[in-house]
Protein backbone atom coordinates (compact mmCIF):
# COMPACT_ATOMS: atom_id res chain seq x y z
CA UNK A 1 0.00 0.00 0.00
CA UNK A 2 1.12 3.57 -0.93
CA UNK A 3 2.21 5.37 2.25
CA UNK A 4 -0.08 8.93 2.92
CA UNK A 5 1.82 11.67 2.38
CA UNK A 6 0.75 14.94 4.32
CA UNK A 7 0.93 18.11 2.21
CA UNK A 8 1.11 21.61 4.03
CA UNK A 9 -0.11 24.36 2.31
CA UNK A 10 1.48 27.44 3.19
CA UNK A 11 -0.68 30.24 1.72
CA UNK A 12 -3.82 30.84 1.44
CA UNK A 13 -6.14 30.61 -1.44
CA UNK A 14 -6.97 34.56 -0.27
CA UNK A 15 -3.89 35.91 -0.83
CA UNK A 16 -3.62 37.18 -4.05
CA UNK A 17 -7.58 38.50 -3.88
CA UNK A 18 -6.07 40.20 -0.98
CA UNK A 19 -2.43 41.56 -2.07
CA UNK A 20 -4.57 43.39 -5.61
CA UNK A 21 -7.71 44.45 -2.71
CA UNK A 22 -4.82 46.31 -0.47
CA UNK A 23 -3.20 47.80 -3.94
CA UNK A 24 -6.64 48.92 -5.06
CA UNK A 25 -7.84 50.17 -1.45
CA UNK A 26 -4.13 52.16 -1.60
CA UNK A 27 -5.01 53.66 -4.95
CA UNK A 28 -8.56 54.69 -4.12
CA UNK A 29 -7.33 56.35 -1.07
CA UNK A 30 -4.17 58.35 -2.82
CA UNK A 31 -6.81 59.50 -5.46
CA UNK A 32 -9.87 60.42 -2.79
CA UNK A 33 -12.10 57.76 -3.28
CA UNK A 34 -14.10 56.46 -0.31
CA UNK A 35 -14.87 52.71 -1.39
CA UNK A 36 -17.91 51.45 0.00
CA UNK A 37 -18.73 47.81 -0.69
CA UNK A 38 -22.66 47.09 -0.16
CA UNK A 39 -23.81 43.92 0.82
CA UNK A 40 -27.03 42.28 1.28
CA UNK A 41 -29.49 39.65 0.09
CA UNK A 42 -31.69 39.90 -3.11
CA UNK A 43 -34.48 42.27 -2.74
CA UNK A 44 -33.54 44.14 0.56
CA UNK A 45 -32.96 47.44 -1.27
CA UNK A 46 -29.81 47.67 -2.40
CA UNK A 47 -29.80 49.82 -5.29
CA UNK A 48 -32.48 51.73 -4.02
CA UNK A 49 -31.09 52.57 -0.89
CA UNK A 50 -28.04 53.66 -2.89
CA UNK A 51 -29.91 56.20 -5.00
CA UNK A 52 -31.61 57.90 -1.52
CA UNK A 53 -27.77 57.96 -0.37
CA UNK A 54 -26.27 59.39 -3.52
CA UNK A 55 -28.98 61.73 -3.43
CA UNK A 56 -28.32 62.98 0.13
CA UNK A 57 -24.56 63.60 -1.02
CA UNK A 58 -25.40 66.15 -2.94
CA UNK A 59 -21.86 67.92 -3.49
CA UNK A 60 -20.14 64.59 -3.45
CA UNK A 61 -19.29 63.08 -6.69
CA UNK A 62 -20.81 59.47 -6.54
CA UNK A 63 -20.00 56.16 -8.87
CA UNK A 64 -20.95 52.31 -8.73
CA UNK A 65 -19.71 49.56 -9.71
CA UNK A 66 -23.21 47.21 -10.04
CA UNK A 67 -22.47 43.43 -9.52
CA UNK A 68 -25.21 40.59 -10.74
CA UNK A 69 -24.61 37.61 -12.06
CA UNK A 70 -26.94 38.51 -14.81
CA UNK A 71 -28.49 41.37 -16.46
CA UNK A 72 -27.77 45.31 -16.04
CA UNK A 73 -31.44 46.75 -15.14
CA UNK A 74 -29.56 48.60 -11.70
CA UNK A 75 -26.88 50.06 -13.75
CA UNK A 76 -29.15 51.46 -16.46
CA UNK A 77 -31.71 52.88 -13.68
CA UNK A 78 -28.76 54.70 -12.06
CA UNK A 79 -27.38 56.16 -15.39
CA UNK A 80 -30.41 57.88 -16.26
CA UNK A 81 -30.54 59.60 -12.58
CA UNK A 82 -26.69 60.80 -14.29
CA UNK A 83 -24.75 58.61 -11.87
CA UNK A 84 -21.50 57.19 -13.47
CA UNK A 85 -22.31 53.08 -12.99
CA UNK A 86 -20.73 50.28 -14.62
CA UNK A 87 -21.73 47.18 -14.65
CA UNK A 88 -20.27 43.77 -14.03
CA UNK A 89 -22.06 40.18 -14.86
CA UNK A 90 -20.22 37.46 -13.39
CA UNK A 91 -22.09 35.12 -15.17
CA UNK A 92 -22.60 32.63 -12.03
CA UNK A 93 -20.02 33.78 -9.42
CA UNK A 94 -21.84 34.49 -6.18
CA UNK A 95 -19.71 37.49 -5.23
CA UNK A 96 -17.37 40.23 -6.76
CA UNK A 97 -13.35 39.78 -6.01
CA UNK A 98 -10.94 42.49 -6.49
CA UNK A 99 -9.08 42.13 -9.85
CA UNK A 100 -12.71 42.96 -10.66
CA UNK A 101 -12.86 45.46 -9.05
CA UNK A 102 -9.48 47.24 -10.01
CA UNK A 103 -10.64 46.34 -13.72
CA UNK A 104 -13.70 48.52 -13.32
CA UNK A 105 -12.57 51.17 -11.53
CA UNK A 106 -10.10 51.50 -14.41
CA UNK A 107 -13.24 51.96 -16.95
CA UNK A 108 -14.83 54.35 -14.55
CA UNK A 109 -12.99 58.65 -15.09
CA UNK A 110 -12.66 58.62 -11.19
CA UNK A 111 -12.37 61.66 -9.54
CA UNK A 112 -12.26 62.72 -5.34
CA UNK A 113 -15.44 60.96 -4.49
CA UNK A 114 -17.36 57.96 -3.28
CA UNK A 115 -17.53 54.90 -4.70
CA UNK A 116 -19.98 52.68 -4.02
CA UNK A 117 -19.70 49.03 -5.03
CA UNK A 118 -22.93 46.89 -5.15
CA UNK A 119 -22.07 42.76 -4.72
CA UNK A 120 -23.77 40.52 -5.46
CA UNK A 121 -27.55 39.54 -3.74
CA UNK A 122 -25.80 37.17 -1.08
CA UNK A 123 -25.19 37.30 2.44
CA UNK A 124 -22.20 34.81 2.75
CA UNK A 125 -19.64 34.96 0.27
CA UNK A 126 -19.46 38.78 -0.61
CA UNK A 127 -18.02 39.06 3.24
CA UNK A 128 -15.66 36.52 2.69
CA UNK A 129 -13.85 38.89 0.47
CA UNK A 130 -11.74 42.29 0.80
CA UNK A 131 -12.61 44.20 -2.73
CA UNK A 132 -10.41 47.04 -2.02
CA UNK A 133 -13.28 48.76 -0.13
CA UNK A 134 -12.57 51.39 2.93
CA UNK A 135 -16.01 50.32 4.73
CA UNK A 136 -18.62 47.34 4.21
CA UNK A 137 -22.36 48.61 4.52
CA UNK A 138 -24.60 45.55 4.75
CA UNK A 139 -28.27 45.91 3.83
CA UNK A 140 -30.87 44.15 5.26
CA UNK A 141 -34.89 44.11 5.49
CA UNK A 142 -37.83 43.59 8.03
CA UNK A 143 -39.17 41.21 5.24
CA UNK A 144 -36.19 38.76 5.80
CA UNK A 145 -37.14 37.74 8.76
CA UNK A 146 -35.50 38.89 12.11
CA UNK A 147 -32.60 35.52 12.56
CA UNK A 148 -30.37 36.53 9.48
CA UNK A 149 -27.72 37.51 12.18
CA UNK A 150 -27.80 33.89 13.63
CA UNK A 151 -28.57 32.33 10.37
CA UNK A 152 -25.23 34.62 8.47
CA UNK A 153 -23.33 35.60 11.05
CA UNK A 154 -20.06 36.43 8.88
CA UNK A 155 -21.70 39.62 7.20
CA UNK A 156 -22.89 41.01 10.11
CA UNK A 157 -20.12 40.63 11.87
CA UNK A 158 -17.95 42.35 8.68
CA UNK A 159 -20.30 45.15 8.58
CA UNK A 160 -19.27 48.63 9.02
CA UNK A 161 -22.95 49.56 9.42
CA UNK A 162 -25.66 48.36 9.45
CA UNK A 163 -28.79 49.49 7.33
CA UNK A 164 -32.32 47.83 8.44
CA UNK A 165 -34.23 48.86 5.46
CA UNK A 166 -38.55 48.40 4.47
CA UNK A 167 -38.78 49.79 8.11
CA UNK A 168 -42.50 51.33 6.75
CA UNK A 169 -43.52 47.61 6.93
CA UNK A 170 -42.83 46.84 10.71
CA UNK A 171 -46.32 47.00 11.18
CA UNK A 172 -47.43 44.16 8.87
CA UNK A 173 -44.50 41.58 9.12
CA UNK A 174 -43.24 39.36 11.53
CA UNK A 175 -40.33 41.22 12.40
CA UNK A 176 -38.62 40.77 15.81
CA UNK A 177 -36.52 44.09 16.43
CA UNK A 178 -35.26 43.34 19.97
CA UNK A 179 -34.09 39.53 18.94
CA UNK A 180 -32.34 40.77 15.43
CA UNK A 181 -30.44 43.83 17.85
CA UNK A 182 -29.05 40.74 20.09
CA UNK A 183 -28.04 39.03 17.41
CA UNK A 184 -26.35 41.50 15.67
CA UNK A 185 -24.49 42.98 18.92
CA UNK A 186 -23.64 39.21 20.16
CA UNK A 187 -21.54 39.88 16.64
CA UNK A 188 -20.35 43.41 16.17
CA UNK A 189 -20.48 45.71 19.28
CA UNK A 190 -19.69 48.83 16.95
CA UNK A 191 -21.76 49.14 13.97
CA UNK A 192 -24.29 51.75 13.73
CA UNK A 193 -27.48 49.85 12.96
CA UNK A 194 -29.89 52.49 11.51
CA UNK A 195 -33.50 51.90 10.38
CA UNK A 196 -34.43 53.49 7.01
CA UNK A 197 -37.28 53.19 4.14
CA UNK A 198 -36.18 53.42 0.60
CA UNK A 199 -40.01 53.68 0.07
CA UNK A 200 -40.57 57.14 2.87
CA UNK A 201 -37.04 58.50 2.04
CA UNK A 202 -36.91 57.97 6.19
CA UNK A 203 -33.20 57.11 7.89
CA UNK A 204 -31.06 58.01 4.94
CA UNK A 205 -29.63 61.43 6.30
CA UNK A 206 -28.09 59.19 9.42
CA UNK A 207 -26.47 57.11 6.55
CA UNK A 208 -25.07 59.88 4.79
CA UNK A 209 -23.69 61.66 7.67
CA UNK A 210 -21.60 58.61 8.72
CA UNK A 211 -20.09 58.48 5.49
CA UNK A 212 -19.27 61.50 5.03
CA UNK A 213 -17.87 61.81 8.22
CA UNK A 214 -16.00 58.12 7.34
CA UNK A 215 -14.75 59.79 3.87
CA UNK A 216 -13.06 62.73 5.91
CA UNK A 217 -10.93 60.74 7.80
CA UNK A 218 -9.15 59.63 4.17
Amino acid sequence: MEATKEIEIMQSVYDKNDEVAAKTKENFTNKGIFAVNVMGAPGVGKTSSLVQIIKGLENITSYVIEGDIEADFDTRLLQSLGVEAIQINTGGACHLDSPLIKKAAGELDLAPGVLFIENIGNLVCPAEFQIGEHVKLLIGSVTEGSDKPYKYPLAYEKADIILLNKCDLLPYVDFDEEFFLKGVRALNKTAPVIKVSARSKEGYEEVVQWIKGKKELL
